[in-house]
Protein backbone atom coordinates (compact mmCIF):
# COMPACT_ATOMS: atom_id res chain seq x y z
CA UNK A 1 0.00 0.00 0.00
CA UNK A 2 1.39 3.14 -0.97
CA UNK A 3 1.11 6.63 0.77
CA UNK A 4 0.33 9.94 -0.78
CA UNK A 5 2.34 12.42 0.55
CA UNK A 6 0.21 14.86 -1.66
CA UNK A 7 -2.84 13.49 -0.49
CA UNK A 8 -1.92 13.52 3.01
CA UNK A 9 -1.11 17.60 2.08
CA UNK A 10 -4.62 17.73 0.87
CA UNK A 11 -6.06 16.23 4.06
CA UNK A 12 -4.61 19.01 5.92
CA UNK A 13 -5.88 21.88 4.53
CA UNK A 14 -8.23 22.40 7.24
CA UNK A 15 -6.08 22.97 9.80
CA UNK A 16 -7.21 24.87 12.52
CA UNK A 17 -9.31 27.46 11.18
CA UNK A 18 -9.80 31.09 12.26
CA UNK A 19 -12.46 30.56 15.10
CA UNK A 20 -9.85 28.04 16.14
CA UNK A 21 -6.33 30.38 16.45
CA UNK A 22 -8.85 33.06 18.07
CA UNK A 23 -9.58 31.49 20.58
CA UNK A 24 -5.71 30.42 21.19
CA UNK A 25 -4.05 33.68 20.52
CA UNK A 26 -4.10 35.55 24.04
CA UNK A 27 -3.06 31.96 25.33
CA UNK A 28 -1.44 32.59 28.47
CA UNK A 29 -0.71 30.95 32.11
CA UNK A 30 -3.66 32.86 33.97
CA UNK A 31 -6.80 34.72 33.71
CA UNK A 32 -6.86 38.06 35.08
CA UNK A 33 -9.42 38.65 37.92
CA UNK A 34 -12.31 41.59 36.63
CA UNK A 35 -12.73 42.96 39.76
CA UNK A 36 -9.28 43.96 40.31
CA UNK A 37 -8.26 43.83 36.78
CA UNK A 38 -4.68 43.07 38.51
CA UNK A 39 -4.27 39.88 40.45
CA UNK A 40 -3.93 37.05 38.06
CA UNK A 41 -5.75 34.08 39.01
CA UNK A 42 -3.79 31.05 38.14
CA UNK A 43 -5.94 27.73 37.85
CA UNK A 44 -4.63 24.73 39.44
CA UNK A 45 -4.46 21.52 38.09
CA UNK A 46 -7.95 19.96 38.83
CA UNK A 47 -9.47 23.61 36.89
CA UNK A 48 -7.11 22.84 34.09
CA UNK A 49 -8.24 19.41 34.09
CA UNK A 50 -11.84 19.85 34.41
CA UNK A 51 -11.56 22.46 31.58
CA UNK A 52 -9.79 20.41 29.29
CA UNK A 53 -12.30 17.30 29.64
CA UNK A 54 -15.54 19.43 29.29
CA UNK A 55 -13.57 20.53 25.87
CA UNK A 56 -12.80 17.58 25.33
CA UNK A 57 -16.29 15.78 25.48
CA UNK A 58 -18.43 18.75 24.66
CA UNK A 59 -16.77 21.09 22.05
CA UNK A 60 -18.50 20.47 18.42
CA UNK A 61 -15.13 20.65 16.98
CA UNK A 62 -14.23 17.89 19.16
CA UNK A 63 -18.18 15.67 19.09
CA UNK A 64 -17.10 15.69 15.71
CA UNK A 65 -14.21 13.75 15.88
CA UNK A 66 -15.07 10.90 18.02
CA UNK A 67 -13.75 8.32 18.86
CA UNK A 68 -10.24 9.39 20.09
CA UNK A 69 -7.43 9.77 22.89
CA UNK A 70 -6.12 13.33 24.53
CA UNK A 71 -3.43 13.93 26.65
CA UNK A 72 -1.66 16.86 28.32
CA UNK A 73 1.58 16.59 30.05
CA UNK A 74 4.70 17.99 31.24
CA UNK A 75 8.43 17.28 31.40
CA UNK A 76 7.65 15.12 34.52
CA UNK A 77 4.64 12.71 32.71
CA UNK A 78 1.17 12.57 32.10
CA UNK A 79 -0.78 15.06 33.83
CA UNK A 80 -4.72 14.78 32.39
CA UNK A 81 -6.75 13.09 29.27
CA UNK A 82 -8.99 10.25 28.51
CA UNK A 83 -10.04 8.22 25.88
CA UNK A 84 -13.53 10.13 24.24
CA UNK A 85 -15.68 7.38 22.99
CA UNK A 86 -18.96 8.08 20.19
CA UNK A 87 -22.43 7.76 21.05
CA UNK A 88 -23.64 4.28 19.86
CA UNK A 89 -19.84 3.24 18.74
CA UNK A 90 -18.34 0.22 20.71
CA UNK A 91 -14.96 1.44 19.42
CA UNK A 92 -12.41 2.88 22.27
CA UNK A 93 -8.65 4.98 21.58
CA UNK A 94 -6.44 4.70 24.36
CA UNK A 95 -3.09 5.50 24.31
CA UNK A 96 -1.86 2.35 24.06
CA UNK A 97 -3.85 1.85 19.95
CA UNK A 98 -1.37 1.58 18.03
CA UNK A 99 -2.46 3.37 14.33
CA UNK A 100 -0.35 4.93 11.32
CA UNK A 101 0.55 8.79 12.86
CA UNK A 102 1.43 9.71 9.05
CA UNK A 103 3.01 13.27 9.45
CA UNK A 104 3.79 13.05 12.81
CA UNK A 105 6.56 10.47 11.17
CA UNK A 106 8.26 13.97 10.14
CA UNK A 107 8.94 14.98 13.64
CA UNK A 108 10.52 12.08 14.50
CA UNK A 109 12.72 12.56 11.28
CA UNK A 110 13.56 15.35 12.63
CA UNK A 111 15.04 14.78 15.63
CA UNK A 112 17.02 11.55 14.53
CA UNK A 113 18.66 13.52 12.42
CA UNK A 114 19.19 16.60 14.97
CA UNK A 115 20.27 13.36 17.18
CA UNK A 116 22.80 12.01 14.64
CA UNK A 117 24.04 15.82 13.82
CA UNK A 118 24.57 16.19 17.92
CA UNK A 119 22.72 19.05 17.88
CA UNK A 120 24.48 21.29 14.85
CA UNK A 121 23.00 20.75 11.71
CA UNK A 122 24.55 21.48 8.39
CA UNK A 123 23.25 23.79 5.33
CA UNK A 124 22.12 20.72 4.02
CA UNK A 125 20.41 19.28 6.35
CA UNK A 126 18.49 22.60 7.12
CA UNK A 127 17.48 23.30 3.45
CA UNK A 128 15.47 19.16 3.21
CA UNK A 129 14.23 19.32 6.57
CA UNK A 130 12.44 22.36 5.84
CA UNK A 131 11.47 21.91 2.51
CA UNK A 132 13.18 23.70 0.01
CA UNK A 133 15.49 21.00 -1.51
CA UNK A 134 14.15 20.94 -4.91
CA UNK A 135 12.43 17.25 -4.16
CA UNK A 136 8.97 18.11 -4.37
CA UNK A 137 7.43 14.91 -6.84
CA UNK A 138 7.27 12.34 -4.21
CA UNK A 139 4.16 9.78 -4.80
CA UNK A 140 5.05 7.36 -2.22
CA UNK A 141 6.64 3.98 -1.08
CA UNK A 142 5.43 0.37 -1.31
CA UNK A 143 5.44 -2.22 1.91
CA UNK A 144 8.77 -3.96 0.91
CA UNK A 145 10.80 -1.07 -0.56
CA UNK A 146 13.99 0.22 1.00
CA UNK A 147 14.70 3.59 1.15
CA UNK A 148 16.47 3.78 -1.95
CA UNK A 149 14.16 1.90 -3.76
CA UNK A 150 11.19 3.94 -2.87
CA UNK A 151 13.85 7.03 -4.04
CA UNK A 152 13.77 5.33 -7.58
CA UNK A 153 10.39 4.32 -7.88
CA UNK A 154 8.47 6.87 -10.29
CA UNK A 155 9.50 10.66 -9.72
CA UNK A 156 10.85 10.01 -6.21
CA UNK A 157 13.92 11.35 -6.84
CA UNK A 158 13.75 13.85 -9.40
CA UNK A 159 14.96 17.43 -8.15
CA UNK A 160 12.96 20.43 -9.73
CA UNK A 161 15.40 23.00 -9.74
CA UNK A 162 12.38 25.90 -9.86
CA UNK A 163 11.46 24.75 -6.57
CA UNK A 164 14.89 24.51 -4.87
CA UNK A 165 15.23 27.58 -1.10
CA UNK A 166 11.52 27.78 -1.70
CA UNK A 167 9.04 25.95 0.75
CA UNK A 168 6.88 23.26 -0.86
CA UNK A 169 5.50 20.64 1.57
CA UNK A 170 6.33 17.21 -0.06
CA UNK A 171 7.69 14.18 1.41
CA UNK A 172 10.36 13.69 -1.22
CA UNK A 173 12.60 16.30 0.95
CA UNK A 174 12.87 13.50 3.81
CA UNK A 175 13.36 10.51 1.68
CA UNK A 176 15.81 11.91 -0.49
CA UNK A 177 17.96 13.31 2.55
CA UNK A 178 17.73 9.80 4.16
CA UNK A 179 19.03 7.88 0.91
CA UNK A 180 22.17 10.16 0.66
CA UNK A 181 25.72 8.67 1.44
CA UNK A 182 28.12 9.41 4.65
CA UNK A 183 28.62 11.70 5.63
CA UNK A 184 24.71 12.52 5.67
CA UNK A 185 22.41 10.11 6.75
CA UNK A 186 23.15 7.06 4.67
CA UNK A 187 20.26 4.83 5.36
CA UNK A 188 19.46 3.53 2.07
CA UNK A 189 19.50 0.25 2.36
CA UNK A 190 17.25 -0.52 5.14
CA UNK A 191 13.68 -1.36 4.91
CA UNK A 192 11.00 -1.42 7.52
CA UNK A 193 12.47 -3.50 10.08
CA UNK A 194 15.71 -1.89 9.68
CA UNK A 195 14.40 1.54 10.08
CA UNK A 196 12.30 1.29 12.96
CA UNK A 197 15.49 -0.34 14.79
CA UNK A 198 17.53 2.37 13.59
CA UNK A 199 15.50 5.27 14.35
CA UNK A 200 14.78 3.34 17.85
CA UNK A 201 18.42 3.04 18.52
CA UNK A 202 19.02 7.14 17.87
CA UNK A 203 15.85 8.19 19.80
CA UNK A 204 15.54 5.98 22.76
CA UNK A 205 14.29 1.93 22.80
CA UNK A 206 11.94 3.21 25.27
CA UNK A 207 9.76 4.52 21.71
CA UNK A 208 8.49 1.71 20.54
CA UNK A 209 7.42 2.13 16.39
CA UNK A 210 8.02 0.82 13.65
CA UNK A 211 7.33 1.65 9.93
CA UNK A 212 4.51 0.00 7.36
CA UNK A 213 6.65 1.32 4.32
CA UNK A 214 10.79 2.59 4.89
CA UNK A 215 9.04 6.38 4.68
CA UNK A 216 10.95 9.16 6.61
CA UNK A 217 7.47 11.84 6.03
CA UNK A 218 5.06 9.42 7.15
CA UNK A 219 5.41 5.59 7.17
CA UNK A 220 5.58 5.62 11.27
CA UNK A 221 3.06 3.31 13.02
CA UNK A 222 3.01 4.06 16.88
CA UNK A 223 1.02 4.93 20.16
CA UNK A 224 0.17 7.90 21.88
CA UNK A 225 1.97 6.81 24.96
CA UNK A 226 5.04 6.27 23.02
CA UNK A 227 4.56 9.99 21.18
CA UNK A 228 4.15 11.03 24.46
CA UNK A 229 7.39 9.24 25.76
CA UNK A 230 9.11 11.15 22.43
CA UNK A 231 7.73 14.77 23.39
CA UNK A 232 8.77 14.17 27.20
CA UNK A 233 12.31 13.28 26.24
CA UNK A 234 12.08 17.16 24.13
CA UNK A 235 10.73 18.73 27.08
CA UNK A 236 13.70 17.50 29.03
CA UNK A 237 15.89 18.21 27.14
CA UNK A 238 17.22 14.52 26.28
CA UNK A 239 16.90 14.93 22.86
CA UNK A 240 19.02 17.89 20.52
CA UNK A 241 15.35 18.44 18.79
CA UNK A 242 14.62 20.36 22.00
CA UNK A 243 17.16 23.41 21.48
CA UNK A 244 16.40 23.43 18.24
CA UNK A 245 12.43 23.80 17.76
CA UNK A 246 11.04 26.21 15.91
CA UNK A 247 14.80 27.46 14.43
CA UNK A 248 15.40 28.38 11.29
CA UNK A 249 11.65 28.35 10.01
CA UNK A 250 10.61 29.84 6.95
CA UNK A 251 7.70 31.06 5.83
CA UNK A 252 4.88 28.69 4.36
CA UNK A 253 2.24 30.63 2.74
CA UNK A 254 2.42 31.42 -0.96
CA UNK A 255 0.20 34.57 -0.17
CA UNK A 256 2.35 36.33 2.16
CA UNK A 257 5.40 35.58 0.59
CA UNK A 258 7.84 34.90 -2.58
CA UNK A 259 10.02 31.82 -1.26
CA UNK A 260 6.60 29.62 -0.52
CA UNK A 261 5.59 27.61 -3.47
CA UNK A 262 2.70 25.29 -1.75
CA UNK A 263 1.93 24.77 1.68
CA UNK A 264 -1.15 22.38 3.31
CA UNK A 265 -2.44 24.80 5.71
CA UNK A 266 -5.00 27.40 4.93
CA UNK A 267 -3.99 30.40 2.79
CA UNK A 268 -5.58 32.78 5.41
CA UNK A 269 -2.99 31.37 8.17
CA UNK A 270 0.88 31.85 8.12
CA UNK A 271 2.44 29.54 9.83
CA UNK A 272 5.96 28.49 9.73
CA UNK A 273 7.91 25.22 9.12
CA UNK A 274 11.09 24.24 11.02
CA UNK A 275 13.25 20.93 11.56
CA UNK A 276 10.44 18.60 10.72
CA UNK A 277 7.54 20.45 12.57
CA UNK A 278 4.94 22.92 12.27
CA UNK A 279 5.32 26.66 14.03
CA UNK A 280 1.77 28.05 14.89
CA UNK A 281 2.89 31.41 15.06
CA UNK A 282 0.32 33.02 12.48
CA UNK A 283 1.22 36.81 13.83
CA UNK A 284 -2.62 37.56 14.12
CA UNK A 285 -3.93 34.44 16.11
CA UNK A 286 -1.04 31.85 15.98
CA UNK A 287 -0.05 30.67 19.80
CA UNK A 288 3.09 29.86 19.04
CA UNK A 289 2.96 25.84 19.48
CA UNK A 290 5.00 23.62 17.69
CA UNK A 291 3.38 20.17 15.75
CA UNK A 292 2.54 17.86 13.63
CA UNK A 293 -0.17 16.50 12.48
CA UNK A 294 -0.58 13.37 10.37
CA UNK A 295 -3.33 12.40 7.83
CA UNK A 296 -4.99 10.11 9.45
CA UNK A 297 -5.92 12.22 12.54
CA UNK A 298 -2.62 11.88 14.75
CA UNK A 299 -2.14 15.39 16.18
CA UNK A 300 0.92 15.92 18.59
CA UNK A 301 2.52 19.40 20.05
CA UNK A 302 4.68 21.25 22.45
CA UNK A 303 3.52 24.57 23.85
CA UNK A 304 5.32 27.90 22.54
CA UNK A 305 7.41 27.79 26.20
CA UNK A 306 8.76 23.99 25.83
CA UNK A 307 6.41 23.75 29.46
CA UNK A 308 3.46 21.25 28.06
CA UNK A 309 2.87 18.82 25.86
CA UNK A 310 -0.05 17.35 24.06
CA UNK A 311 -1.19 13.83 21.98
CA UNK A 312 -4.68 13.81 20.15
CA UNK A 313 -4.84 10.78 18.73
CA UNK A 314 -7.41 9.36 16.19
CA UNK A 315 -7.70 6.56 13.16
CA UNK A 316 -10.17 8.25 10.61
CA UNK A 317 -10.34 7.55 6.74
CA UNK A 318 -11.39 10.79 6.06
CA UNK A 319 -10.52 13.74 4.00
CA UNK A 320 -9.20 16.36 6.61
CA UNK A 321 -9.50 14.11 9.75
CA UNK A 322 -5.59 15.45 11.14
CA UNK A 323 -6.95 19.51 10.26
CA UNK A 324 -9.69 17.80 12.41
CA UNK A 325 -7.99 16.85 15.32
CA UNK A 326 -5.94 20.13 15.31
CA UNK A 327 -9.21 21.91 15.61
CA UNK A 328 -9.91 19.67 18.67
CA UNK A 329 -6.25 19.38 20.36
CA UNK A 330 -5.99 23.38 20.17
CA UNK A 331 -9.35 24.33 21.99
CA UNK A 332 -8.00 21.34 24.77
CA UNK A 333 -5.14 22.65 24.91
CA UNK A 334 -6.32 26.22 25.22
CA UNK A 335 -8.72 25.29 27.93
CA UNK A 336 -5.93 23.53 30.09
CA UNK A 337 -4.18 26.82 29.66
CA UNK A 338 -6.65 28.77 31.10
CA UNK A 339 -8.51 26.60 32.94
CA UNK A 340 -11.75 27.68 31.07
CA UNK A 341 -14.51 25.53 29.06
CA UNK A 342 -14.31 26.23 25.51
Amino acid sequence: MRHSTSAHARSIRVLIGCAVMTALSACGDATTDPASNIQPIVPDNAARLAAATTTAQSNAACTAIQPYYWEIGDQTGRLGGASVNAAGSSTTVTAQTAMPIASASKWLYGAYVAERRGGTLTAEDIQFLTFRSGYTSFSGCDNDDTVDSCVARGNNGNRTLLTVNRFLYDGGHMQKHASLAAPAMNLGAMANTALATEVRRVLGPEISLTYTQPQLAGGVRSTANDFAVFLRKILNRQLQIGALLGSNATCTNPATCATALGSPVSGDISWSYSIGHWVENDPATGDGAFSSAGAFGFYPWISKEKTLYGVLARLSAGAGAGGESAQCGARIRRAWVTGVAL
